[in-house]
């Protein structure tokens, strides 16, 4: 590679962040079990950043911890809780009739709502959260967010915002693809 010229993607890392009471709005009920034996048993999400042409764009996918499939995501330029939503509705409409999953997440704010929580329960979906600046807690989330960023965003140039996205949500079709095919 060295004589070509050629070299690696390698992950940034910039996480700082500080421990706080663990279980304050839900207790940690995966505990880093990500094993899941059936669909829809155990989900897991959080919110990624990327900084495309100026601008500010969030990703806010739900993996089913079964076979590490996207199976709903939502991508915007304002980290609202309409993005959050978003998110959610494409969750309760791929919801199987009788599921009763765990979601896991981080102590995001989003993830702290009331309304969050009431849409949790109005789906008979179990709420865990990590313990606060303890990014172990959601790794499964993390090594994707790495993932992702390494194989389709670091040491890309992208034009627009809608190029970006266009190539984000290949990306996530192509790996929900991929991890279904293993």
């Amino acid at each position: 590679m060295r004589s070509m010229g050629l070299h690696g993607k390698r992950r940034k890392s910039k996480y700082k962040s500080y421990r706080g009471e663990v279980g304050k709005i839900a207790p940690n009920i995966l505990s880093r079990d990500f094993a899941a034996s059936k669909p829809f048993e155990k989900l897991a999400t959080d919110v990624t950043e990327f900084a495309v042409c100026d601008d500010k764009v969030y990703l806010s996918p739900i993996i089913d911890l079964h076979n590490n499939e996207v199976i709903s995501y939502s991508i915007s330029t304002s980290p609202d809780f309409g993005q959050t939503r978003e998110m959610l509705k494409g969750l309760f409409d791929k919801l199987p009739k009788g599921a009763r999953p765990i979601l896991h997440s981080d102590q995001g704010w989003q993830y702290q709502m009331k309304e969050f929580q009431r849409q949790l329960k109005e789906h008979n979906i179990m709420q865990s959260m990590s313990r606060k600046g303890n990014c172990l807690d959601n790794s499964i989330m993390e090594n994707f967010f790495g993932r992702l960023k390494v194989e389709m965003y670091y040491g890309e140039k992208f034009q627009t915002v809608d190029e970006f996205v266009h190539c984000l949500k290949e990306y996530i079709t192509g790996t929900t693809r991929e991890y279904l095919s293993n």
